[in-house]
């Protein structure tokens, strides 16, 4: 969470540019901005607001002083199918009713009265306002905080200690957005959050989807993706086999969130327990490449470019089945019987160059689980 002070810019701290962009569309594109929430200010009838929702990876508002224009533009987008993934508002014409920090990519062909510092303030950093001026474009980019820290890691980063170098985080005083399932399945058994980092102003997470109505219904797991400032979806990829999500007591293996990592533009990620390690687009999820010798994996670590994984080559999914409804017991015995590590002669680390995705280097042995950790100078 931004503090209020921190993001009011002056415009001698903002990237400014003449764009060539003339339609909703060019603009969408040479933004750079590539999903999240859009705003689309003076909208009049909503002739072109819609079009700013280039695909499903964006939400769109139209603001307009004029309730007559906003009644026309929400006529217009109901008509195309569009109300609700794009939508349309009345605003007093000086102040943007949004939070700090909320918005990608906003639109406006007349300021009108709002102020420049009020832009900046409801752009999220890296956010883009297109402002017409003199019938030029200006593409205004809000840089990112140096006081802002990524979580890449489950345990912050590849050297796992857990502690981050965010010095703008404080008590909460608000709430920045809120997004579902409003519930997870059970308080007794596994957590349906099983993993989350983040990076690039981005979030992802793995999450059992499936309904809460009975926790007894087979999982849904799912990796999900949304922008870190204002909670849209950007996208889901389905994970067919994960752990069994009835493990006691919000449970299961230390392993499993060491299976997802962000950094830069990519997520690292078994899509599956017995997959191998897929790098897939930020912000698209679309899968760039699968590492097909890193089949047994069961930590992922990133850094400099390189990734190192910690393969099981004789991996086999855990199996618990409950016998006892009390949820202690079964916590108990999970703990004490299913799930101990065994050494095993058929592991190793390895590295493998990020982009490549050529091995550079490989040590055989057996190897503890959650030991894993690497610094510039050694792994």
């Amino acid at each position: 969470m931004l503090k209020n002070a921190a993001t009011v810019l002056s415009l001698a701290f903002l990237g400014i540019g003449v764009c060539s962009a003339q339609t909703p569309r060019q603009i969408v594109e040479e933004s750079g901005v590539r999903g999240g929430f859009v705003v689309h200010l003076g909208c009049g009838d909503g002739a072109h607001t819609a079009e700013l929702r280039a695909n499903e990876r964006y939400l769109v508002q139209g603001l307009d002083t004029n309730p007559d224009n906003v009644d026309r533009a929400r006529r217009r987008i109901e008509a195309q199918g569009l109300y609700g993934v794009v939508s349309v508002d009345t605003f007093d014409g000086v102040h943007l009713p949004y939070i700090d920090n909320l918005v990608n990519l906003l639109v406006a062909e007349d300021l009108g009265g709002v102020p420049m510092d009020e832009v900046t303030r409801v752009l999220c950093p890296r956010g883009v306002a297109y402002v017409r001026r003199a019938g030029a474009w200006s593409k205004i980019v809000k840089p990112w905080p140096e006081d802002i820290d990524e979580w890449t890691h489950y345990m912050h980063g590849p050297d796992n200690n857990a502690v981050a170098r965010d010095t703008v985080i404080d008590s909460p005083r608000r709430m920045q957005w809120n997004g579902g399932p409003k519930w997870t399945r059970s308080h007794e058994k596994m957590s349906s959050m099983n993993a989350m980092v983040s990076a690039g102003g981005r979030i992802f997470y793995v999450m059992d989807e499936a309904p809460s109505t009975s926790v007894q219904l087979p999982p849904e797991w799912k990796l999900v993706a949304r922008d870190a400032f204002n909670g849209v979806i950007l996208w889901k990829r389905d994970i067919p086999l994960w752990e069994p999500h009835l493990w006691p007591l919000k449970a299961g293996p230390a392993t499993i969130p060491r299976r997802l990592v962000a950094v830069g533009d990519k997520v690292y990620v078994t899509l599956g327990l017995t997959e191998p390690v897929t790098a897939l687009d930020a912000a698209s999820g679309v899968t760039v490449k699968t590492d097909e010798g890193t089949i047994g994996t069961e930590e992922i670590l990133v850094s400099d470019g390189v990734l190192y994984v910690r393969v099981n080559e004789d991996f086999t999914p855990d199996v618990f089945k409950p016998e006892n409804e009390h949820c202690w017991t079964e916590s108990a015995r999970a703990m004490g019987k299913i799930g101990v590590w065994t050494p095993s002669e058929r592991q190793h680390v390895a590295a493998i160059d990020a982009n490549s995705g050529r091995e550079l280097w490989r040590v055989d042995s057996p190897i503890a689980r959650l030991t894993q950790t690497v610094d510039p100078d050694s792994v």
